[in-house]
């Protein structure tokens, strides 16, 4: 019974620890964005011509902190499912989405080159779409948490799209 009791709390403390290094990803790749961010979104996006629907800036920081929470619950819960193909291919995808997330903001706000970053969050709103519906298969839950992540990238594709015709 003891052995059993030990085994339980290791492995309890494994999924904690998981659940730890997902956030600590997901928070690292948004604080690197917020880096290469911060490089320019109080000069350079100033002076953009922006459409009517664009978003205070203080609207960004809190709801990216809440979508990159969401996406490192979805991905944690989908890491402790047991191994196969299905939960191999949907962590990869995860991986790539969010390096493409990361690439946008160098894109974007690093190089200020807003026709490149518009092909980027293309690609990455494409990238958001596959891991959701691959994760669905796996754990609804977790598709259904980068639902908002979806959404909001859906936005921010707009957006980018209108910075690029204005500007």
């Amino acid at each position: 019974m003891r052995a059993q009791s030990a085994g339980s709390r290791a492995a309890g403390a494994k999924q904690w620890w998981g659940l730890a290094a997902w956030v600590f990803l997901c928070l690292l790749v948004s604080a690197l964005g917020g880096l290469v961010t911060a490089s320019s979104v109080n000069d350079w996006y100033t002076t953009l011509h922006k459409p009517p629907f664009n978003p205070p800036d203080w609207v960004f920081a809190p709801v990216w902190t809440a979508l990159y929470l969401m996406m490192a619950v979805a991905a944690w819960r989908v890491w402790r499912l047991p191994g196969s193909d299905l939960r191999s291919r949907g962590l990869w995808m995860f991986g790539a989405q969010l390096a493409v997330n990361l690439a946008w903001s160098f894109l974007f706000f690093g190089w200020q080159r807003i026709d490149p970053a518009l092909l980027g969050i293309l690609l990455l709103l494409a990238l958001i779409a596959f891991n959701l519906r691959l994760f669905l298969q796996l754990d609804r839950t977790a598709g259904w948490l980068l639902l908002p992540y979806l959404a909001w990238v859906t936005f921010a594709t707009l957006l980018n799209a209108s910075l690029w015709r204005l500007n």
